[in-house]
């Protein structure tokens, strides 16, 4: 018999993509998708089963499957359709507490894999350059989607705790980003003007959906020779890009603004839905977050196929043209920043007469 994988979170285009791929791996026999809501693109030959995980119907499922391998992807900073931020934490923190809950009980289950985030570490202005998964936070999140993720990973490590057969994989991916990304920081890049917070060019990494579902499924899998499936990695692609660098390979002007008047233009793009500007995504575009990826190269045994800037790239690529070439607000950014009253070029030289 092969592996019998429970996958959550299935009704997002990640997680159907996921479950389409695991599905080929010659050592899965089962796929069980699981997600409350009916996803409108097709999961190949896998077992789609209406449930949600907040209910203790999701520990039937296990038993009924004899799953031995959960993948919970169904942690996420966006709702789906017409639910609401309150639907999403409580989606976040009390599914994860249930599907945990069900997972201890059930003898049959020897993996889970968590889909986490790098928001864990939080954005702040004495935050170290570089953050280890064992670096812990300067100020821990205080609301939205990063503080789900912390609330969630304590809960993982109670049930790592009180179940160590299971092998625990937690995977903290930087900014997830594609040709079908849908998360808030996507949203952002593509409004036709960037608000930015002034005084600030903050360094982003981002992750390729494509290594996403990669190292979900080695994670998903006994490990390889040398490696080790479990523990807590940090999952982004290599190098930096600057904010301003960015707007200029997407050919977006930037509007900098101080930080009251970017608090309300927030408040307003929210209101009327053009994207999730929440506090947590203003504390990022105000001061970043850069990880380190060593565990995840020489523990993982992973590298993922796209750096930071080949992600954003292929980001860019499938967002269609901004207002202006990125050629030629690239040469304009330059030569404003020539400009002898900015600090640059040099000023001209004074006659000897």
């Amino acid at each position: 018999m092969g592996k019998v994988v429970l996958v959550t979170g299935v009704a997002r285009q990640l997680g159907g993509r996921f479950v389409r791929r695991i599905q080929r791996d010659p050592e899965v026999d089962r796929v069980v998708a699981v997600d409350a809501i009916a996803p409108q693109h097709h999961l190949g030959g896998a077992d789609f089963v209406r449930a949600d995980i907040r209910q203790p119907t999701i520990a039937r499922l296990l038993a009924e499957h004899s799953v031995d391998t959960v993948v919970h992807m169904d942690v996420t900073g966006t709702p789906l359709g017409s639910g609401s931020r309150a639907s999403v934490k409580e989606n976040n923190v009390i599914g994860t507490m249930q599907l945990l809950g069900a997972c201890q009980k059930s003898p049959t289950v020897t993996r889970l894999v968590v889909k986490s985030s790098t928001n864990v570490y939080g954005s702040a202005p004495r935050d170290p350059a570089v953050f280890t998964e064992t670096t812990p936070p300067k100020s821990l999140p205080s609301g939205g989607f990063a503080k789900d993720t912390v609330e969630v990973e304590g809960y993982v490590r109670g049930f790592a705790r009180r179940r160590p057969d299971v092998a625990v994989c937690v995977l903290r991916f930087a900014n997830i980003l594609g040709p079908s990304a849908d998360t808030p920081l996507a949203a952002y890049f593509s409004l036709p003007v960037l608000p930015t917070v002034f005084g600030y060019d903050p360094r982003l990494q981002f992750v390729h959906e494509d290594d996403v579902i990669e190292v979900l499924r080695i994670a998903s899998h006994e490990p390889a020779r040398g490696t080790l499936n479990s523990g807590t990695f940090n999952i982004t692609g290599d190098g930096v890009l600057l904010l301003s660098q960015c707007a200029r390979r997407l050919g977006r002007p930037t509007v900098p603004l101080l930080m009251p008047a970017i608090s309300w233009v927030g408040s307003a793009l929210r209101t009327l839905g053009m994207t999730d500007f929440s506090p947590e995504q203003l504390r990022l575009l105000t001061h970043g977050r850069v990880v380190a990826t060593n565990q995840m190269r020489e523990t993982l045994g992973y590298r993922p196929k796209f750096t930071t800037a080949e992600t954003f790239a292929d980001f860019a690529r499938n967002r269609g043209p901004g207002l202006l070439p990125p050629e030629v607000l690239a040469g304009a950014v330059d030569r404003i920043a020539a400009l002898p009253a900015l600090g640059g070029g040099h000023p001209p030289t004074q006659s000897a007469n």
